[in-house]
């Protein structure tokens, strides 16, 4: 690799494939792509056979590398009136929970795959896809997240994408950085491999550990401590640098959060919004389906850090019922689930009915068996912690080449 940091060449990334020389060409998306939209499919929708589709709520959640080869999701509706990708579209969604969130594109290799609704379609005349959602998910992420609207949903369209500018080589230097961090992508999928196979094998043995002990002791989440509301009053200009915050997805993927995947947000001195501590039980408040709804998760970090405005917050004060740590993995056990499934209400969004679940009967193990039953668990999480560390050196690797490979 060339090192071009210390050049005084304008427009060149500073680092480069050391046989790729010249200027990269600064071009506004309208210039260098067509924009349209897919169309509606619903979860419901999705069956076990029938033509592979995808829904803008898997970008978040199925499809975390910027190149999709494989294509999870089938549907067997009629689909005259639906739309199909051409190979080398990237997507990104047009609705999501935050500014960041929704600034997530993924290039679709395959051509006549259905593109569900609330998906925005950059067909590019000539550039590599990949090295576009690369880049977009990169140097262009905070530009995108300043043109996405809303306050509590968040709005991107082809209209607000057109104006954002891309800087872009020849073709060869696109295929050849997408190769590059798309081999890296394959090794950080791997390793997912292998913390989703612990992580499998927590999930049976905490079902299995409650079954056998989680009926000591009736109390509601009301009894243990206060709640709170997340952010309030930020706009997507108020994202991107400032204080730590406690996103969403955070929330959604891991039932354990700590210092780790922060982002991050304008706070001005003096101004009053809640903070999160250690021990703090987190929940999301709205999802698409009823079955997503109130994901919980427990912050065992010791920063005091922000919350998304999509989520809520207890602060437990009752320790002598409830032993936080043991909480992560309480929110997360099928009972629970099953448990907080009624309180979504809701047709096209769901919600939280908040208050009624607050003071909703949940029954917990007694305090030694929490303390048992999370030191068993945590045994096996310290293993899967290790896998995690080393998949954060992947991410730290591309995210570096991220920043240094694309101006």
């Amino acid at each position: 690799m060339a090192n071009n940091k210390n050049t005084k060449v304008p427009n060149v990334p500073n680092l480069r494939f050391p046989e790729f020389t010249g200027e990269w060409k600064k071009e506004r998306l309208e210039d260098i792509a067509d924009f349209s939209k897919g169309s509606g499919i619903s979860k419901e929708q999705l069956s076990e056979k029938g033509e592979p589709c995808i829904l803008y709520g898997e970008l978040y959640t199925k499809y975390k590398s910027e190149v999709i080869f494989d294509i999870i999701s089938k549907t067997d509706i009629d689909n005259t009136k639906l739309v199909k990708s051409q190979a080398n579209d990237v997507i990104i969604p047009s609705s999501g929970e935050t500014a960041e969130d929704i600034a997530t594109a993924r290039c679709v290799l395959k051509k006549n795959i259905l593109l569900g609704g609330d998906l925005n379609i950059i067909r590019l005349h000539k550039h590599n896809g990949s090295f576009m959602s690369y880049q977009l998910n990169g140097k262009r992420k905070y530009d995108i997240a300043k043109v996405a609207q809303g306050v509590s949903v968040v709005h991107l369209y082809g209209e607000h994408l057109k104006g954002v500018n891309t800087y872009n080589p020849c073709i060869e230097e696109q295929k050849k950085i997408a190769r590059l961090l798309s081999l890296l992508d394959e090794r950080i999928a791997t390793q997912n491999k292998i913390i989703e196979r612990y992580e499998s094998l927590i999930r049976g043995l905490n079902d299995s550990l409650y079954a056998q002990y989680g009926n000591d002791v009736l109390t509601s989440f009301s009894s243990l401590g206060l709640s709170y509301s997340g952010l309030s009053g930020k706009s997507a200009q108020d994202f991107g640098s400032g204080k730590p915050y406690i996103t969403y997805l955070n929330v959604y993927s891991n039932n354990i959060i700590n210092e780790r995947d922060f982002q991050y947000v304008a706070i001005k001195k003096g101004e009053k919004q809640n903070v999160v501590e250690y021990g703090d039980v987190l929940f999301t408040l709205s999802s698409e389906t009823p079955e997503e709804v109130g994901i919980g998760s427990v912050y065992l970090g010791n920063e005091n850090v922000y919350l998304n405005s999509f989520c809520f917050g207890i602060h437990i004060i009752n320790t002598k019922i409830a032993f936080p740590p043991y909480l992560s993995y309480y929110v997360s056990s099928t009972p629970f689930r099953k448990f907080i499934y009624p309180y979504a209400q809701g047709s096209t969004r769901f919600n939280l009915c908040k208050a009624d679940f607050e003071k909703a009967s949940i029954k917990l193990p007694s305090l030694e068996n929490q303390k048992r039953i999370y030191s068993i668990l945590s045994h096996i999480e310290s293993k899967t912690e290790t896998e995690k560390s080393l998949l954060d050196l992947y991410n730290s690797q591309k995210q570096y080449l991220l920043r240094q490979m694309f101006i």
